[in-house]
């Protein structure tokens, strides 16, 4: 054997059978299998035994294989290839993968199960995935199947899908007859998720400004209102990290000629509307000497047509001249999309556009990119804008919806128009974390609905929903063409701006923990949503808990998702909390794991849990969450297990280039101990480099729920705490420090 094979498959498979070594692939006539991991393997069938090694939509690293794994045959001519994980039998035919030639064996807890190449995956087993869009959904909807089942394996397909060949598309050859991708997992889910991405890539780095704050409306306004609404978020006291204009700031009434879409052929559009923004230049500049980026819709569906301001350059990039029928919409067409990119986008990325959102309501009346075998055009538009946004080493950024597996590449995703009821609220929570089973990690969701009732009806279900929108990966708000349907929050009455100024500033201080938890998500394939089977996939209690979820790996959250009662709002929400301990991150009430606990939340709070013992990086409060220096680090413990020492990586690097792909980063490992009532938290060396980063910083070291310190230390050194009664917090500052030097810092509580 070559590495780790379990020693129940060693005994049980290869007893009485001839092993011999085999280079992976492993190709046997017509037919190739190759080990990508333990827990995945690729099943080839090809006439002409010319298999296909160039990538697809889904499959981009062919270079992902390993050696765990052995073969061997039997008398009766059976190829085995065993993994630590599956057993796959093989006979060499002449025909391709069927009933009587090919069977897997895989592990389901202590028993061995059998999976036929015809079987399909089981929907109901099947922990979930996600869909690719909500529109005009209220409340639960259907999803397709993720990685993850209770079966513990899953197949995917991806037979017939096109190729790219130098970076372009093109139809697969007919002599592929199969190609598909077997996981067994049993219940190790993370390492299904991580089997994944070995094979479709791994989960990018988005740029640090789309885990913000981000205000959008569809309205058509004008320059000086789009002024007057960035200096309410700061008179008004709420962070802002990015301005959407929806479809209003282009020309819609010049447009004659196209499909459209609503009766409207204005839908598509790249000529801006200079009666509303009359100098797009300069209010652009506006908001990036602000730092406050800017997207624009965009609804490609109809191309470039004869009203748009660069109409006659792009005929001309062509080799056509204006008096020729406008060409249709061709995404299957490099020079169309080279000349579409450059004479529809450009011109607006000069001038400091940051990304598109790539909308595609029209889609539904031709939606396959011609002359390419089952391609939508949504799958490939998300993969060209993502790669037109890298250009100068910045990380790409598409605003878009889901396309199915292997768009985990391309975030951020869009969910779409949905109703804004509690039916849809309660429904998006488990929606959202079901999508992780897929690698769907990013959302930028409508916070309160697309459609929707005003303040008089809605404000305390907006509120909540916004609560909910502090754990997702971005915090946006959007709504329909309607006069009274606005989501700037201080529009929403006295008592939901108050409990949503909260919750803004929350996700502006808890920044350095989030981009941490974006950073592990790409490194470890771990959703920054986690589903409560997926940290304690043996205990039948974390399958029943879709209203809670895991928020990285220090936070259990739990949202409202009912209407309260009283003046405040008042909801009682039962919570399962696992082992550990854990602390009430609003008022710091201290609970025991293990057991169901039944919680009250008003209007400003939510069940929101902090694991004892993890220190949570934290910054102060800024407007530009996303893009301030982190010259104070403030971290929050909570006590943890006597006798446990726990840690956590803060993660740092420049947050727009791609050069964390070449290690430009920053690691500081924060551990916490505990030893009765003394309490020490460690801040290490920082490790790693990378342009722009701080040199010195200061600390705020903040101990909840606790009692009043007898005495604190700095690296052995006595110092003064400060403590809050109310709030029961000891903290201690620490003035500017090298990053690369190591601060222990000890609180003794009072016995």
């Amino acid at each position: 054997m070559k590495k780790n094979i379990l020693l129940l498959f060693a005994l049980s498979f290869l007893i009485g059978s001839d092993s011999f070594s085999q280079e992976n692939p492993i190709v046997l006539g017509n037919a190739r299998f190759t080990i990508i991991t333990p827990e995945l393997v690729r099943l080839e069938y090809a006439l002409d035994r010319k298999f296909i090694d160039a990538p697809t939509l889904f499959a981009v690293n062919r270079n992902s294989r390993c050696d765990e794994f052995e073969v061997t045959t039997n008398d009766e001519g059976w190829t085995h290839i065993s993994t630590s994980r599956m057993r796959i039998e093989y006979f060499n035919d002449g025909f391709p993968f069927g009933q009587t030639n090919f069977r897997i064996f895989y592990r389901q807890g202590e028993k061995e199960k059998r999976f036929m190449i015809y079987q399909k995956n089981d929907r109901e087993k099947n922990l979930g995935g996600t869909i690719q869009t909500l529109d005009g959904k209220n409340g639960r909807v259907e999803v397709d199947n993720g990685i993850l089942s209770h079966n513990g394996w899953f197949i995917l397909k991806d037979d017939y899908k096109p190729i790219l060949k130098n970076g372009w598309i093109e139809n697969r050859p007919k002599e592929s007859v199969m190609d598909r991708y077997f996981f067994a997992y049993d219940k190790d889910y993370k390492a299904a998720l991580k089997a994944l991405t070995a094979i479709s890539g791994k989960v990018p780095l988005p740029r640090k400004y789309a885990l913000g704050a981000w205000y959008c409306r569809w309205w058509d306004y004008s320059a000086d209102e789009y002024r007057q609404i960035l200096k309410e978020y700061k008179a008004y006291d709420f962070p802002l990290d990015i301005m959407v204009f929806d479809m209003g700031w282009h020309t819609q009434k010049d447009a004659k000629e196209g499909t459209g879409h609503a009766g409207n052929r204005g839908w598509t559009g790249y000529s801006w509307n200079k009666d509303l923004i009359p100098n797009p230049d300069k209010l652009i500049k506006e908001f990036k000497d602000e730092d406050v980026h800017v997207a624009l819709n965009d609804h490609p569906h109809d191309g470039i047509r004869n009203h748009e301001s660069t109409y006659q350059d792009f005929m001309h990039s062509l080799g056509k001249t204006i008096n020729e029928p406008t060409p249709l919409f061709d995404a299957g067409d490099p020079t169309y999309m080279n000349s579409f990119f450059k004479y529809a986008l450009e011109p607006n990325e000069d001038i400091g556009i940051d990304f598109w959102w790539l909308d595609w309501q029209q889609d539904y009346l031709y939606p396959y990119v011609r002359g390419v075998h089952g391609l939508t055009h949504l799958e490939w538009l998300n993969h060209l804008y993502f790669l037109h946004s890298q250009k100068n080493n910045k990380r790409g950024m598409n605003y878009s919806r889901w396309s199915g597996f292997g768009s985990h590449r391309y975030p951020i995703q869009f969910s779409g128009d949905y109703e804004g009821t509690w039916e849809s609220l309660e429904y998006q929570v488990p929606f959202t974390v079901t999508s992780g089973n897929s690698a769907c990690f990013f959302w930028a969701h409508d916070i309160g609905g697309f459609f929707g009732e005003p303040k008089e009806k809605a404000w305390e279900l907006y509120t909540r929903w916004t609560q909910f929108g502090l754990t997702n990966t971005s915090l946006r708000i959007h709504s329909v063409y309607d006069a009274n349907l606005d989501r700037r929050p201080w529009l929403w009455g006295e008592t939901a701006e108050k409990s949503m100024r909260i919750i803004y500033h929350m996700r502006s201080q808890m920044m350095p923990y989030i981009y941490s938890t974006v950073w592990q998500a790409h490194k470890e394939t771990l959703p920054i949503l986690r589903g409560m089977y997926l940290e304690f996939p043996n205990d039948d209690e974390a399958y029943k808990q879709e209203g809670q979820y895991f928020w990285g790996d220090v936070f259990l959250a739990a949202p409202i998702t009912e209407p309260g009662i009283g003046e405040y709002k008042i909801v009682e929400k039962s919570i399962w909390l696992p082992e550990g301990v854990w602390y009430d991150f609003f008022d710091n009430t201290k609970y025991k794991g293990n057991k169901t606990v039944t919680v009250s939340s008003n209007i400003y709070e939510f069940p929101l849990f902090a694991k004892g013992g993890m220190p949570i990086p934290m910054q102060p409060y800024t407007e530009r969450m996303s893009s301030t220096k982190l010259n104070e680090l403030i971290i929050r413990c909570f006590p943890g297990v006597d006798g446990q020492t726990s840690s956590f990586d803060l993660y740092e690097d420049d947050g727009m280039s791609l050069d964390y792909e070449k290690d430009e980063k920053a690691l500081t490992t924060l551990s916490y101990t505990r030893e009765k009532n003394k309490h020490s938290i460690t801040v290490h060396p920082t490790q790693g480099t990378y342009d722009g980063q701080v040199k010195k910083r200061s600390y705020t070291i903040e101990l909840a729920a606790s009692k009043k310190a007898s005495f604190a230390t700095i690296d052995g050194k006595k110092v003064k705490s400060r403590y809050d009664d109310e709030k029961r917090v000891n903290a201690i500052d620490i003035p500017p420090k090298n990053i690369k030097s190591q601060t222990t810092i000890v609180i003794h509580e009072s016995e």
